[in-house]
C-alpha cells in the first residue's frame, strides 16, 4: 500500500484543486529526457533503469516514480512507502525541480506545509488496514 502523490504543473498561487476551471489542461512537465535529467540532478541516486518507472530508496522509505510511457511527460506519480517524515522534503524537492505541485491522492488536496499531517494520517490508515487484513488470518 502506498501514499500516492501526483505531480502536476499547476499555478504556484493555486490553493485548492477545486479552484481550477473545469476546462483547465496543465501544460506538459517536459520531455521524458528533461524529466529524467531533472530527477537525476535533484536526487542523483534515483534508479531510472526503466525509463517509465523510477525508484528512489531512502533510509526508511521508498518512492516509486511513475513517469509513464508518453513523451512529453504530463504528470509524475509518486508511490511512497515506508515511514518517517524525512521523505517529505524529498517529495517537495522533486516537485520543485519539475516545476510542479504535489497533489495528495488520499485527501484530494494539494500538499502544503502541513504535509506531515497527511503523511501521518496515511500511515495510521495503512497500519490499521494491514493489521485488519483478513487475508493474513488463517
Amino acid at each position: 500500500m502506498s501514499w500516492d502523490i501526483l505531480l502536476l504543473p499547476l499555478p504556484a498561487d493555486l490553493t485548492s484543486i477545486d479552484d481550477l476551471p473545469a476546462d483547465h489542461e496543465p501544460p506538459p512537465i517536459g520531455s521524458r529526457s528533461s524529466v529524467h535529467e531533472a530527477l537525476r540532478s535533484t536526487v542523483g541516486e534515483v534508479d531510472l533503469t526503466d525509463p517509465a518507472w523510477g525508484e528512489l530508496l531512502g533510509p526508511t522509505w521508498v518512492i516509486e516514480l511513475g513517469v509513464g510511457e508518453h513523451d512529453p511527460v504530463e504528470s509524475v506519480m509518486l508511490h511512497v512507502r515506508g515511514g518517517e517524515d524525512d521523505v517529505l522534503p524529498v517529495i517537495f524537492h522533486i516537485s520543485r525541480a519539475l516545476d510542479c505541485r504535489a497533489f495528495d491522492c488520499s485527501t484530494g488536496e494539494l500538499l502544503t506545509d502541513d504535509a506531515p499531517a497527511s503523511w501521518n494520517a496515511f500511515q495510521v490508515f495503512r497500519d490499521r488496514a494491514i493489521a485488519s487484513d483478513p487475508a493474513d488470518k488463517p
